[in-house]
């Protein structure tokens, strides 16, 4: 199996994933302005649409869309207990916070990544859409929970960790969101994220 990311990106969380499951990976950097990877390939030949993550699977097939992978590895694994069971209200629970999480949360992180860099009013009105997506799960995450679904780690997290994190990367504060920011620094903690965030070159070396 291999994984194509790229550091930080949304990819984050499904490498994030395989170190928790502790499978036989490989990672392989994209370079999605380019479309190649790190070892000269065409990306485009990859995933088509051009962006990560993608996950070649041992078999040849390819994987997109990072909700999807993340539900595959762990329904491909349920000794794991990354998700709850096909079927049961759990599960509806982890479609309703991955779904917010793309749709929502995701999304809005999107104009302060663009180039060239929003400025003045434009920044804080996107700054401001981002704190209410946060405050979504800021609510959710009031109620004493560990993790988003509960008291149990699922992709759901995997997925919400890297998005929140992506604060640091674009100046927005979650000092208005002690709760998520104390969420952030929980996941940040765990073997498995401090392991992927290592290989990306986002945190040193112990």
């Amino acid at each position: 199996m291999k994984l194509f990311y790229k550091a930080g990106a949304c990819s984050l969380a499904t490498h994030i994933v395989l170190h928790e499951l502790d499978l036989p990976f490989e990672i392989e950097s994209v370079d999605t302005s380019e479309k190649t990877t790190a070892s000269g390939r065409d990306f485009l030949q990859i995933n088509p649409d051009g962006y990560v993550p993608a996950v070649e699977l041992a078999d040849g097939n390819v994987l997109t869309e990072g909700a999807a992978i993340l539900q595959y590895l762990a329904d491909t694994h349920p000794d794991a207990g990354l998700a709850p069971a096909p079927g049961s209200w759990e599960r509806t629970q982890l479609h309703r916070h991955l779904n917010f999480i793309s749709a929502e949360l995701h999304k809005s992180f999107g104009p302060l990544f663009a180039k060239p860099a929003l400025e003045g009013a434009a920044r804080d009105a996107a700054v401001e859409k981002i704190g209410t997506k946060i405050g979504h799960f800021e609510r959710i995450l009031a109620d004493g929970r560990e993790f988003v679904t509960g008291k149990t780690f699922s992709v759901a997290d995997a997925y919400l960790f890297t998005v929140l994190n992506w604060t640091n990367f674009v100046g927005v504060s979650l000092e208005g969101h002690p709760h998520a920011k104390a969420f952030v620094e929980r996941i940040a903690a765990r073997p498995a994220t401090r392991a992927a965030l290592t290989a990306e070159g986002l945190l040193q070396a112990a």
